[in-house]
């Protein structure tokens, strides 16, 4: 295995193992971007915030991208997360759909590997299992489970916050489980494991 990438598996198992953590999970969309953060105390989560980007008064697709990009380096900054989550895009028969989802991800991304924070990818289905121990559960079935784990006291009107919350929760509880996901700690490790992707 090459230096750096041993550099990053090291990054990614120290984050595991740190008795306190912070983790930002984000539900990528180009008309709301979700995202939620908690806190690891001693093996034990904790809710910290949800919120949500609104994108959808802005009909300029690369402003859009900007504003994700932007929006993530503030939570990074501001919380400190030591690992992001991120919910990968679901393959649909919207082909334009599906780009846009990828460039909000690939944006989000970008975020985090530029200041050097592990992420993590999950499948829709993999969240919700995680969450609710049902791989088709509904947004409503997830955002409940959430408030009853954590102890919200209300729900946002819109979901996809929580669906933010549901991406970090996941991986609190997938930690340590290298084979359920994508990581990736750097841009080596990111181009490593998707050569088609680069050309």
């Amino acid at each position: 295995m090459p230096d750096q990438l041993k550099l990053c598996k090291l990054k990614t198992e120290t984050a595991i193992l740190k008795s306190e953590r912070i983790i930002l999970g984000i539900d990528p969309g180009t008309t709301i971007m979700g995202f939620g953060l908690i806190k690891v105390e001693q093996k034990q989560m904790k809710f910290m915030q949800l919120n949500e980007l609104q994108l959808s008064k802005y009909s300029d697709p690369y402003v859009k991208l900007k504003l994700i990009f932007e929006r993530t380096i503030e939570l990074i900054d501001t919380y400190h997360p030591d690992e992001i989550a991120i919910e990968a895009p679901f393959f649909g028969k919207n082909v334009q759909s599906m780009l846009k989802l990828g460039r909000a991800q690939g944006v989000a991304m970008a975020a985090g590997l530029s200041r050097q924070v592990p992420i993590t990818e999950y499948l829709p289905k993999k969240i919700k299992m995680a969450i609710t121990g049902n791989g088709n559960a509904s947004k409503e079935q997830v955002a409940k489970m959430l408030q009853s784990l954590l102890g919200l006291k209300s729900l946002p009107k819109n979901l996809d916050s929580t669906d933010g919350l549901a991406a970090a929760v996941c991986h609190f509880y997938n930690s340590g489980n290298t084979e359920v996901s994508k990581n990736y700690t750097g841009w080596a490790a990111f181009v490593k494991q998707n050569p088609k992707k680069i050309k």
